[in-house]
């Protein structure tokens, strides 16, 4: 089938075609190796024409281990021959520690096996056009991770971030395979049967509400930075909280009482903020001493003939009584919670102990902030964060494991009910807390969690949150995560829309077909040691089946993936079945 060497050039050989072998197609990208005084190096059959074969040198095979990149070349005399098993287990990883990716396609369907540390330690990649078999692969990859035998990853942590509901069908039955086992679904969907979306407000970090209110501008860090130490110190509920807040608003109001409006706009100010924001003391039915009477506060604004507030004084007396300027306060709190509605009110708080209100510089900012929170507050995305305690984050994140009395090894998050940029936020907010959670591990790296991100493309955008807070949670997760043990798996077909920082990080690649020359030309330039060659390969692969490269494999090795059993429901709908109705004869 191979003949002889006919010449040999930087980084290939021409071999002699043997007239006699049948199938000579079928060589096309089969790995063979050149012998040569007790040395081993390995090619890939490039191309064929009518009398010769190109093979472009690839690395030398020793005794149980492939070494990448050639220093000498083999001899016009070296026998070659195709790779045999035994090489193709060198290349493909030893089968102890390790869990089927799927098999060759061009070695008899050879089983390809991988390591489980180098698949699962690092991030992952997984590009591939619609009905390009990625789902499908994916789902049959993590099911082989969850075997019938005595060997169990029960201390397994698989976060599945599902915009559609796809992965659900491929894991309900899991516990079939162990009783150990459990699969959980987390949904945003409140017309399907599953625990729902909750989130403690109170581990909501400064960078989560920021999010979730669309700041803009550094301003509205500091205001929302201001209003998280506050409802934290009001929480407490103790006296030096009420106090605290009496001495915002009685400042707030002199300040406003002393402005060169008119009196109706100063009433109108200072009833404007004790409508939001109120205390026993200091609220418009609260009562105020005067001289041998008492009289509500909102009628001490009474407005005389000559334009004046007719009790001027008996309110400037009764409300500096709670000014305490020189005072340091406590703002410490530990082991509180609160509602987003105790947030908002902190948030009026805030604007008014700042006076953003008189500011007009900085007035748009704070509406927009308390525009969005009410929002918020009062809308259907307000009822997926919750105030029902405090809770730990490391309380928390094993609380959203459990099924049951039951650990669930997987965990699914169906965002398919929300919008992109509030399933974008919900994301970053659970990334913010792996990150945290695994950082404080006093054992690094000893409670691996996997994000698992179905459409990525969603998510991990690039230069998002970048100019506002200096840096990207997706970016920090992709350099720092995985020495702490926080790995991400980013599955998309749009790597355009991709943040190249984050997938120049990753170390494994699962290529399935894609089309797109743009999708092309981008990961032919961002992915590390994307060859001409690999993009070539991924051209004419068959649904289901990837070109995989990276820390898995010594070299890049078409595999074919076995189909998903349960499959997910991602595949295209039956038209003619959902058309046609047979009508009666």
């Amino acid at each position: 089938m191979l003949g002889k060497i006919l010449t040999i050039s930087k980084n290939s050989a021409t071999l002699e075609i043997n007239k006699e072998a049948n199938e000579i197609n079928d060589l096309i990208n089969l790995h063979v190796v050149f012998e040569d005084n007790n040395k081993k190096i390995l090619g890939e059959i490039d191309s064929i024409n009518q009398d010769t074969i190109k093979v472009t040198f690839l690395g030398e095979l020793t005794e149980n281990d492939f070494i990448g990149g050639l220093i000498k070349k083999p001899s016009l005399n070296a026998r070659v021959r195709i790779i045999n098993e035994q090489e193709l287990s060198i290349l493909t990883g030893n089968p102890d520690r390790s869990i089927t990716l799927g098999v060759s396609p061009l070695y008899s369907n050879f089983p390809l096996n991988v390591s489980v540390d180098e698949l699962f330690s690092n991030h992952t990649a997984i590009f591939g056009n619609t009905g390009s078999g990625k789902t499908y692969g994916i789902c049959r990859i993590i099911q082989n991770i969850f075997p019938n035998s005595n060997i169990i990853p029960y201390k397994a942590n698989l976060f599945i971030f599902d915009s559609y509901g796809e992965y659900i069908n491929a894991f309900k039955d899991l516990n079939k395979n162990s009783p150990y086992y459990s699969f959980k679904v987390i949904t945003t969907n409140m017309n399907k049967e599953y625990e729902k979306l909750n989130i403690p407000v109170c581990l909501l970090d400064l960078e989560d509400v920021l999010n979730l209110l669309e700041a803009t501008n550094f301003s509205q860090i500091a205001m929302v930075d201001t209003a998280l130490t506050y409802v934290k110190m009001f929480a407490r509920q103790d006296k030096e909280a009420s106090e605290f807040k009496n001495h915002i608003l009685a400042s707030a109001i002199i300040s406003i009482m002393y402005t060169n409006q008119t009196s109706a706009r100063i009433r109108d100010q200072i009833f404007e903020i004790l409508s939001e924001t109120n205390t026993p003391e200091l609220c418009l039915e609260a009562e105020v001493p005067g001289i041998g009477f008492t009289r509500m506060f909102r009628n001490c604004f009474d407005i005389d003939s000559e334009g004046r507030f007719a009790e001027h004084k008996i309110i400037s007396d009764y409300i500096k009584q709670f000014i305490q300027d020189n005072r340091k306060w406590n703002y410490e709190a530990k082991g509180v919670y609160y509602s987003l509605h105790d947030l908002e009110t902190a948030l009026n708080f805030t604007l008014y102990s700042e006076r953003y209100l008189l500011n007009e510089a900085m007035y748009d900012s704070a509406m927009s902030l308390k525009v969005k929170l009410h929002d918020l507050v009062n809308r259907t995305n307000g009822r997926f964060f919750t105030s029902d305690g405090y809770i730990t984050l490391d309380e928390y994140i094993k609380k959203v494991q459990m099924n049951g009395n039951k650990k669930s090894q997987i965990v699914n998050f169906n965002l398919e009910d929300v919008d992109d940029r509030f399933a974008r936020t919900i994301v970053k907010i659970f990334g913010r807390m792996f990150m945290k959670f695994t950082r404080g591990l006093q054992n690094r790296a000893s409670y691996p969690i996997h994000m698992i991100l179905e459409e990525a493309h969603r998510y991990v955008l690039e230069g998002d949150d970048k100019t506002l807070f200096g840096y990207n949670i997706f970016e920090r997760i992709a350099k720092e995560g995985r020495k702490y043990g926080l790995i991400m798996d980013l599955i998309t077909q749009r790597p355009t829309d991709l943040n190249e920082n984050v997938i120049s990080q990753c170390a494994n690649f699962l290529i399935f077909k894609i089309n797109h020359p743009a999708d092309l030309d981008y990961i032919a330039k961002s992915v590390p040691n994307m060859s001409e060659d690999i993009v070539e390969k991924q051209k004419t692969l068959q649904a289901g089946t990837c070109v995989a490269f990276g820390r898995i494999f010594k070299i890049p090795m078409i595999a074919k993936m076995e189909k998903a059993d349960p499959p997910p429901t991602s595949a295209n709908c039956e038209v003619y079945n959902n058309w046609m109705v047979r009508l009666k004869q």
